[in-house]
């Protein structure tokens, strides 16, 4: 990259609120997250140039299209601002904040909201789930499943059984970090549940089985919510820190970005990965594209990751693929304690999706706010002890979008 696009700020909404039982829908949610996020940039509305949002299902779960124009109808401050929609899936925010930052990097503008809202709690959880199948080629994927998703993802845990082997310990362990982590966020969808001895464990009671390879706790939380961050040019940057009296050294900025995508069945990935020593070749493409762009030499450089963890095995696959163990290998940085807080590289301080909450198209901007806070040391309860370097990884459908992005500070 020829020059940093900075952080500014950002803001996001309480994942555990049901929006639609206080009569509210995704355009309250909308109102919410963009107003949130000017204020905590000190920013008035005509400082916004443009405006990207990303939204994976709002036609299927509210009929609502057209979240582009939707922002300025609810904050008319923004009327006449450009603005667009990106859908990829779960990876959709994370396209809009690489359409964000295409436009600051060409001099188009210096400054752009980047937004993700999605609404999944205003249908019955069945037709939310069917809804979510749309990111599957449907008809074509091969396999029959009452959930499509947890099916999915246990051919994952089945597809490293088969290459390498797979202890399910490992993948209870990672559920616990994250569920433990979200405790710590005031904002987590998850951080008033309560669990026992066996929630964590192969119990079928406790812990029962959705799909083969995929017991419940095992499952993100597909949740409500909205998440907002503003983008800027290295000289609207400076000028807001002259302005605001803040250090333009001490804002995150995002240094490196990677972008791959694979087809959408999941099948025909294990097919092409065969000889491969990575299950998805792709995805580690993107992170080793991350890494080049921002001028480090990989994962040892990040003081943390905040990971897709749509499911426990989701994140046993970024373990690899980031290389904090050989391929295949996940579980020793579970077992040595690598991935918790207080380890060498902590993952999903936030709780991640399992358990701050995984409302799709907001999940990719929810990723690069937490990780802003944390290499500018404003995450509170969730901070990692002098992280300066963090890392993003989000996927859109089985891994068939994969977006990373590298954020730092200018000390880091």
């Amino acid at each position: 990259m020829s020059a940093p696009t900075y952080i500014l700020g950002g803001h996001q909404t309480d994942f555990a609120k049901v929006w639609s039982r206080n009569g509210q829908d995704i355009s309250d949610m909308t109102r919410e997250t963009t107003l949130g996020a000017l204020e905590a940039c000190g920013l008035d509305a005509s400082a916004i140039e443009s405006i990207h949002v990303g939204n994976a299902f709002g036609e299927l779960q509210r009929q609502q299209a057209h979240l582009g124009a939707l922002v300025a109808q609810v904050v008319p401050e923004l009327w006449g601002v450009p603005a667009m929609r990106h859908e990829g899936a779960c990876a959709s925010s994370s396209l809009a904040v690489l359409s964000a930052m295409a436009e600051i990097e060409a001099g188009r503008y210096d400054c752009v909201l980047v937004l993700g809202v999605e609404e999944f709690k205003n249908l019955p959880g069945n037709e939310a789930s069917m809804n979510q199948n749309a990111a599957a080629w449907q008809g074509h994927e091969g396999f029959d499943c009452k959930f499509m998703w947890p099916a999915a993802f246990g051919r994952v845990a089945q597809e490293y059984e088969r290459r390498y082997g797979l202890d399910r310990r490992h993948l209870n362990r990672i559920a616990e970090i994250n569920y433990t982590n979200a405790k710590s966020n005031p904002l987590a969808q998850t951080r008033k549940w309560a669990f026992d001895e066996l929630s964590f464990t192969d119990d079928d009671q406790a812990n029962p089985w959705i799909e083969p390879g995929t017991r419940r706790q095992d499952c993100g939380q597909i949740t409500d919510g909205g998440a907002a961050i503003v983008l800027a040019s290295p000289r609207f940057a400076a000028e807001h820190a002259k302005r605001t009296g803040r250090s333009l050294e001490g804002m995150a900025r995002i240094s490196g970005w990677g972008h791959r995508n694979a087809g959408i069945r999941l099948q025909d990935k294990f097919e092409r990965s065969r000889n491969e020593p990575y299950v998805f070749p792709h995805l580690r493409t993107a992170l080793e594209d991350a890494w080049r762009r921002a001028g480090v030499s990989g994962v040892n450089d990040m003081d943390g990751v905040e990971t897709h963890d749509c499911f426990t095995t989701t994140e046993y696959v970024a373990i690899d693929h980031l290389g904090l163990t050989p391929p295949g290998q996940s579980w020793q940085a579970v077992e040595d304690g690598s991935i918790a807080p207080g380890g060498r590289c902590p993952i999903n301080m936030s709780g991640g999706l399992i358990g701050c909450g995984h409302p799709v198209g907001a999940t990719g901007s929810r990723m690069l706010l937490d990780a802003a806070r944390q290499v500018t040391g404003t995450a509170d309860a969730a901070q990692i002890d002098g992280a300066r370097r963090l890392q993003t990884l989000n996927i859109g459908g089985s891994c068939a979008t994969v977006v990373s992005f590298v954020v730092e500070t200018a000390g880091a």
